[in-house]
């Protein structure tokens, strides 16, 4: 093989060598970063990868909320009728977190089976459930095969 056609084969082959590098770098902190949706029953059934971020979602249980007089540590269980999960928030709640209303939670599940929450994110009108909730309650009673509550998807839509 002559010279210029070796170091050019060279050449190819640290280039492709690089990409996949690159690529695989890229394709690591990406599944590092990544929050997958599961439902309380998932996560009851162990589906949900303990240490590491989530995003969880369902209605706030009622009389489940208690809130730590002394600080800003907030515990409350989630539900899609099906399971409950509890969570442990410490922080300021939004405006419109209640009990009886569907909520998204960041965080991570710990050893004992709680939520670690780092963020919670409370749906943001009286029609709106977000696409997630929506569908793992709707999951949850076909399971059970209970009649649908009604919830809505659409911002614009209104329940019957």
């Amino acid at each position: 093989m002559k010279a210029h056609r070796r170091q050019r084969l060279i050449i190819i082959l640290v280039l492709v060598a690089l990409a996949g590098v690159a690529i695989g770098l890229t394709l690591y902190s990406l599944r590092a970063n990544m929050n997958l949706f599961y439902s309380p029953t998932q996560i009851s059934a162990g589906e949900a990868p303990p240490g590491r971020s989530l995003r969880a979602g369902g209605v706030v249980r009622d009389d489940s909320v208690q809130r730590d007089q002394q600080t800003l540590d907030v515990t409350f269980t989630v539900t899609d009728f099906e399971e409950d999960v509890p969570v442990h928030y410490r922080g300021i709640l939004p405006d419109l977190f209640r009990e009886g209303q569907g909520v998204v939670i960041v965080g991570t599940l710990n050893e004992r089976g709680w939520l670690e929450a780092s963020e919670v994110l409370a749906k943001h009108d009286e029609n709106y459930m977000p696409p997630e909730v929506d569908g793992a309650l709707k999951a949850a009673e076909a399971r059970k095969s209970i009649p649908s509550s009604g919830a809505v998807t659409g911002g614009n839509d209104e329940r019957i």
